[in-house]
């Protein structure tokens, strides 16, 4: 899939209203946002849609927080930001160039996250967590999703909300990443950086365990898995919550596919509807494939 021409238009004229220069511009990825790279300032610009401006904003002010507190997050650039631009808002991040080498691994998650749950509260006001809370909106906006997907995934969602609510969670509530997964990662010299907070919020610490455990859909390995709660001090395998947890998961993750599909994106529209029909046959053991 191309990346949109209105999404580099609005990363343009951010840059010009932030004083910063709108060439060379180069496009590095579209998953949920639209990721552009100045590599002659060294600044990641990422394009999302108007809708998430206020997430957006909590996202700047919280990791501009965490860097005072010496925490090893994606940092902001010291720019006025977020920047609204007609239909899209746009941030701007430190550029970490990765090497050559593979990504980080889960285990130096589990120590992220450790140290991340074991920080003050913020002084800023936090949304609460909300399971599955954007994807009622995007099964209902939908214009290419099947109706029988849709009317499954519907009601799967309200199941899935019910278990939720009966869960007990040892581990307590706190500041919540909310999308913390390796994925997120970025290697920063020997060491590592979390990124992309624009999920952070606040609720029980294990949804940012959990999402780690769903990885096996991905292949994500028992040693992994194993390092990854040596480094955490916390084995969510042991809790019983944690299969709940991972199947919320799984639907959380074909939000951004149901969005690309709908823009014409056929690989994501592949993986979206092989992701759904393992899902409604039950394998919880099918391996998944990021388009």
């Amino acid at each position: 899939m191309t990346k949109s021409a209105s999404e580099e238009t609005a990363a343009r004229q951010a840059c010009r209203l932030t004083g910063l220069p709108d060439q060379p511009l180069t496009h590095l990825h579209q998953h949920a946002t639209s990721v552009f790279l100045l590599p002659t300032e060294g600044i990641v610009v990422r394009v999302s849609s108007a809708s998430q401006g206020h997430r957006l904003n909590t996202a700047v002010t919280l990791t501009r927080w965490l860097a005072s507190h010496s925490y090893p997050a994606t940092e902001p650039v010291d720019v006025p930001q977020p920047v609204p631009c007609g239909q899209h808002v746009v941030t701007f991040w430190t550029h970490y160039p990765q090497p050559e080498r593979s990504a980080p691994p889960a285990g130096p998650l589990g120590g992220l996250l450790r140290r991340l749950h074991d920080l003050p509260p913020p002084p800023l006001e936090l949304p609460e967590y909300q399971p599955l809370g954007s994807l009622q909106k995007t099964l209902t906006e939908s214009a290419g999703l099947r109706e029988d997907h849709r009317d499954w995934l519907t009601a799967r969602k309200h199941e899935l909300l019910a278990a939720y609510e009966q869960l007990d969670f040892p581990l307590g509530k706190g500041l919540l990443h909310g999308d913390a997964y390796p994925g997120n990662t970025l290697w920063d010299g020997p060491g590592t950086r979390l990124g992309d907070w624009d999920e952070a919020a606040r609720g029980p610490r294990e949804i940012d365990l959990a999402n780690t455990f769903q990885g096996v859909r991905f292949g994500r390995t028992d040693g992994e898995l194993n390092d990854f709660s040596l480094q955490y001090g916390f084995d969510i395998r042991q809790w019983p919550g944690l299969p709940v947890l991972c199947r919320i998961r799984d639907l959380h993750t074909l939000g951004s596919y149901i969005r690309r599909a709908d823009r014409g994106d056929t690989a994501a529209a592949e993986q979206l509807t092989y992701r759904i029909e393992t899902l409604r046959s039950g394998d919880d053991d099918a391996q998944w494939a990021a388009a």
